[in-house]
């Protein structure tokens, strides 16, 4: 195995690429088909967003994470847990697989465990590789940032590809003044609208990051209830249970029953495979990408 100094290991939130492609590749309804009519606009773009990555952050290693289903652990505490979430485009379901076949053949391992979110399986690896390589994270879901530390760097998809924001605890704090366990305390705070549960009912994000910088975290906050304006503090006493449970939900459990062998994550193409798979999906244009 490398060393330290030598190895950088990126991990892919699998889920957030095919997302933000499919809907990137799908202009004015019209999504890309192979000759047969299978659906490929997804992992089309896919192959792009994750080919600039690795062009751009030069991984030594690289594993890619998935969800494995909507029921998790969390829906378990929290029946509501992601239950606004609509279910995926038609055009997408068939390309789930696909993409994970596309993975494969670049020699790059899908990691995924049922009753886990992706971001679970992340936030193990992350933790657990931290001390053989400095791990990066690709994604564009910012409840990643708890991660950051001084080995743990999480990249940002933005707008447009090859757009990237690179998280580190000197730039998390610059940008938003915050260190990486307090984006849980914004979190249990406001809540999370796309994942559905609501923290303290009444506190904005505004609000909550205030409240965080000012007192540290949700403990320090509770702790100095007194301090807080008469209406803040009705509103946290009144949702107390809602805001322990929202902390719970918004953090990710760096423990999962997930594995990786760093020697099986080498990033090493072997061009025939890839160029083979590229053929079937009649992804011509993109072969000058592995050349």
């Amino acid at each position: 195995m490398s060393t330290a100094q030598e190895s950088k290991l990126l991990l892919v939130d699998g889920m957030a690429l095919l997302f933000r492609a499919f809907f990137a590749n799908s202009y004015g309804g019209s999504v890309r088909r192979t000759s047969e009519g299978v659906p490929v606009n997804a992992v089309y773009g896919f192959v792009k967003y994750f080919m600039d990555a690795v062009g751009r952050f030069s991984p030594s290693h690289v594993a890619c994470c998935w969800d494995m289903g909507s029921t998790t652990f969390r829906t378990e505490q929290f029946a509501g847990y992601k239950a606004n979430r609509p279910s995926a485009p038609e055009d997408l379901v068939p390309q789930f697989d696909l993409v994970k076949e596309v993975v494969a053949s670049f020699g790059v391992p899908n990691i995924g465990l049922s009753g886990y979110e992706a971001d679970d399986c992340l936030g193990t690896l992350a933790k657990r590789h931290r001390a053989d390589a400095n791990v990066m994270i690709l994604s564009g879901d910012h409840d990643l940032l708890q991660l950051v530390d001084e080995r743990i760097s999480v990249i940002i998809m933005k707008k447009g590809q090859g757009n990237y924001a690179v998280y580190t605890p000197e730039y998390l704090l610059e940008e938003r003044q915050l260190t990486a366990g307090q984006i849980i305390c914004v979190k249990a705070l406001m809540g999370d609208a796309s994942d559905n549960y609501p923290g303290v009912r009444g506190i904005g994000e505004k609000t909550a990051a205030k409240l965080v910088q000012e007192y540290g975290s949700v403990d320090g906050i509770l702790a100095n209830l007194d301090s807080l304006t008469k209406s803040v503090k009705a509103k946290i006493e009144a949702d107390l249970d809602m805001l322990h449970l929202s902390r719970k939900l918004a953090t990710i459990h760096c423990a999962a029953p997930v594995e990786l062998d760093l020697n099986e994550s080498r990033w090493s193409v072997n061009r025939a495979e890839v160029v083979n798979i590229f053929e079937q999906l009649e992804f011509r244009s993109l072969m000058s990408l592995i050349s």
